[in-house]
């Protein structure tokens, strides 16, 4: 039956297959580590700061790896990616009385640079693999991957979880080395050679966007990723575990459970913003869904300042920022690979994707400081700020003719 597919369609299964085998590590190994240090007696705080490296090697990985994309080709950045999270969880195969923080802040760091370089590979490989002019199908398929990989990173919680209960955390590190090993070989024999490589070898200076709609695009991103993981990373588990005596398995559960729907929501975003009617998204699109999603956390913040039914307000108020959240990230997901010119895309791709995953470390940081200092309310105040000033620079963005 695969033979009867046309060579894109191949090789996106492939791609697809590879980000979607890569994500459901990421997301198990994340929550292992959550939970085996938080065993260890380790406070949600200091267990949050293992993961710092990860997201600083994140933002660093996404502004080097588009140059490396462009020059060395998709299928290798992937390929690359993809070994370096085997080698990191094979550092986390050492003896117990080994795994000390740095050492494991050393193997997130890897798995950072894995991670990103897997994720601008597939999101870049879809602007190569969707024939010109077909901007409707480019949306569709984005969104596809995007919301798949939450899906499966939510999924990817429960496995660490059930991983874990059954083959204890050494066991469970060693069974996903070897299963991504396995995919990392299929990936060498498999994949095309030469996907995404620029025609001219792009200079080491040409790794920040001369484009302004994706530079705009990107401060947008910025501001969107910041203004979730300011709250969701650090202060929202342990908000829940604290206020709401939740122990960690409904702490975790709940959590996986919110990024396998916002992941979904992601999947049917064409429909949700009109594209059935023959509407694409653009920057007028950005600014009207950036300027809903603002009113969520500080609605949330008014009724836990007031005491109004705070665990219903929270936990309501939290899968309604999902859905329209979903629909933002979704938006911008489909608008870098439009904006991204296709020779050397990911350069602009991993510029873009450099700009996400500093609103994730800004975020992060954020989260663990303000909620420690001020509390969640706080933190749900500068969440508004920040997706306002996602929402107005979305203005600035360029709109379709109509």
């Amino acid at each position: 039956m695969l033979a009867q597919l046309s060579p894109a369609i191949r090789q996106y299964l492939l791609i697809t297959g590879n980000y979607w085998a890569f994500t459901l590590t990421d997301g198990a190994l994340r929550m292992l580590v959550v939970l085996h240090f938080h065993q260890l007696g380790y406070s949600p705080l200091a267990i949050a700061m293992l993961f710092l490296f990860y997201e600083i090697f994140g933002v660093i990985t996404n502004l080097v790896g588009g140059w490396l994309g462009a020059r060395l080709g998709l299928n290798r950045t992937m390929n690359i990616g993809l070994i370096l999270q085997v080698v990191a969880l094979s550092m986390l195969l050492v003896p117990a009385a080994m795994l000390a923080v740095p050492w494991v802040m050393a193997a997130q760091a890897l798995s950072g640079i894995a991670k990103d370089l897997n994720k601008m590979s597939a999101k870049s490989s879809i602007k190569l693999l969707v024939p010109d002019g077909q901007s409707g199908g480019l949306y569709r398929w984005v969104a596809l991957l995007t919301g798949s990989k939450n899906a499966l990173k939510g999924a990817g919680f429960f496995l660490g979880g059930a991983l874990l209960m059954s083959l204890g955390f050494t066991g469970a590190v060693g069974a996903m080395a070897l299963a991504l090993l396995f995919v990392w070989v299929a990936s060498l024999i498999f994949l095309k050679k030469d996907l995404g490589r620029a025609k001219s070898k792009p200079k080491f200076s040409e790794i920040f966007s001369k484009s302004a709609a994706v530079n705009v695009l990107s401060a947008a991103r910025l501001f969107l990723f910041g203004a979730r993981d300011v709250w969701f990373v650090v202060a929202l588990p342990v908000f829940l575990a604290s206020q709401f005596d939740w122990n960690h398995w409904q702490v975790g559960g709940f959590l996986a459970l919110w990024v396998i729907g916002y992941g979904a929501v992601q999947s049917v975003a064409p429909r949700i913003t009109g594209r059935s009617n023959g509407a694409l998204p653009d920057g007028r699109t950005a600014f009207g869904w950036a300027l809903g999603l603002t009113l969520i956390p500080a609605a949330i913040a008014l009724a836990l300042m007031g005491s109004i039914a705070p665990q219903w307000s929270l936990l309501g108020g939290l899968m309604l920022f999902g859905v329209l959240f979903a629909v933002n990230s979704s938006l911008h997901s489909y608008l870098i690979v439009s904006y991204a010119k296709e020779d050397g895309v990911s350069l602009d791709v991993g510029f873009y994707y450099m700009a996400n995953a500093m609103g994730r470390l800004v975020g992060t940081v954020l989260s663990g400081w303000v909620y420690q200092v001020a509390g969640l309310v706080a933190c749900l105040w500068i969440s508004t700020v920040f997706l306002g000033l996602a929402a107005v620079i979305a203005l600035a963005l360029p709109r379709r003719e109509q």
